[in-house]
């Protein structure tokens, strides 16, 4: 049985799909009718290829997850069954659960959708185990990685969705500070307790370039870091490097894209990101040698600084706007999927630093040499 890192995508792939699918989680109220009414109910007469592929699409790596930890953990049988069986019980809990909120719909449509979605998904990773090529993978990861890679794996994968959350900075996650006060202190308006909020003597100041540059140069760093405590072998790492740019500068290409068009995509590559991103790779090519254990090390302090200077700027109007446009319409969708990933990353990653540190160094995985 393997110790597969599918299991924890798999997790954190449904709360995100609970979220997506209950969100705003506001105006609840009984409608008086049963909650599974919906699946007797007419089929629409209006309907959008949009709604068509995102529910598929939604749903599919949800079955593809659950069926690829099924298939390399090695504990069911079945896989593809169970996880169609699975995956359908999930969406018809947010369907029935819909019936409760205002702003959503229940739809038999869109169960008959989602559970295609993680047909699709879960044959997709039969697929990919009948061709061999989950086998190639385990053999990949023996090589470069070492056995405790699972928690990096899972940070590294998450990294390129939570840069499509639009950011204030290019690769600035984790910028929380403005918005947790906001809502602290409107959770706490007309009680007694709002007067123990500290108050500020001066406003937050916006980045200067200088400034912007140092978060860009840590926010590449970072995730590099990781990865770096968990590759074996400076070809290796270099390799690593090399896809992990690519993988981050298109990631927020791409967010640039969905926020404010394709013309857009490249808008956000100024002066201080290019400086900031060059000096990231440069201090990466000299750490290829590092120890793990160093790596790891280095990664909480770049996040710990890239944390605490983020979040001593504010938030701008126009990006402020920019949210809406997320956060209405059809971005509503990708809203819950990337907005908890953009804000959350760099404190998980934060608590998994942490951990390293307190455990044992780890070796890399030998591999038994085949006789001639």
């Amino acid at each position: 049985m393997h110790k597969t890192s599918a299991w924890p995508l798999a997790l954190v792939y449904l709360a995100l799909v609970v979220y997506a699918s209950l969100f705003p989680f506001e105006g609840w109220r009984d409608q008086g009718i049963a909650p599974w009414a919906f699946m007797a109910a007419p089929l629409p007469r209006w309907w959008t290829w949009f709604d068509v592929q995102i529910n598929v699409l939604g749903y599919a790596p949800l079955g593809f997850l659950l069926a690829l930890a099924g298939l390399r953990s090695g504990r069911t049988r079945a896989p593809v069954l169970l996880t169609v069986l699975a995956g359908a019980a999930v969406s018809f809990l947010m369907e029935t659960t819909q019936g409760y909120l205002p702003r959503r719909v229940p739809s038999n449509v869109d169960f008959a959708l989602n559970v295609a979605g993680v047909w699709l998904g879960a044959l997709l990773a039969w697929l990919l185990q009948r061709t061999g090529t989950i086998d190639h993978w385990s053999r990949f990861r023996a090589g470069w990685l070492t056995p405790d890679a699972r928690g990096a794996l899972v940070l590294l994968a998450l990294w390129p969705l939570a840069l499509l959350f639009p950011a204030a900075v290019p690769l600035g996650l984790g910028q929380v500070f403005e918005r947790l006060e906001e809502a602290l202190a409107e959770f706490l308006d007309n009680t007694p307790f709002l007067d123990w909020l500290p108050v500020r003597d001066v406003e937050l100041q916006p980045l200067v370039p200088g400034s912007e540059m140092f978060c860009v140069l840590l926010g590449a760093l970072v995730p590099c870091l990781i990865g770096y405590g968990v590759v074996s072998g400076v070809r290796r790492r270099a390799w690593f490097l090399l896809v992990l740019t690519l993988v981050g500068a298109g990631a927020t290409a791409l967010s640039a894209a969905l926020s404010y068009g394709p013309a857009h995509a490249w808008a956000w590559w100024t002066l201080p990101v290019r400086v900031g991103w060059a000096g990231a790779l440069l201090v990466s090519v000299l750490l290829l040698p590092a120890r793990p254990r160093g790596c790891a090390a280095l990664a909480l302090l770049a996040l710990a600084l890239h944390l605490s200077l983020l979040n001593q700027a504010p938030t701008s109007a126009y990006f402020a706007q920019t949210l809406q446009t997320w956060e209405q319409g059809r971005f509503i969708r990708f809203h819950g999927l990337a907005q908890w990933l953009g804000w959350g990353w760099p404190y998980v990653a934060a608590i998994y630093l942490v951990l390293r540190l307190s455990g044992p160094d780890s070796a890399p995985r030998q591999l038994p040499k085949m006789p001639r």
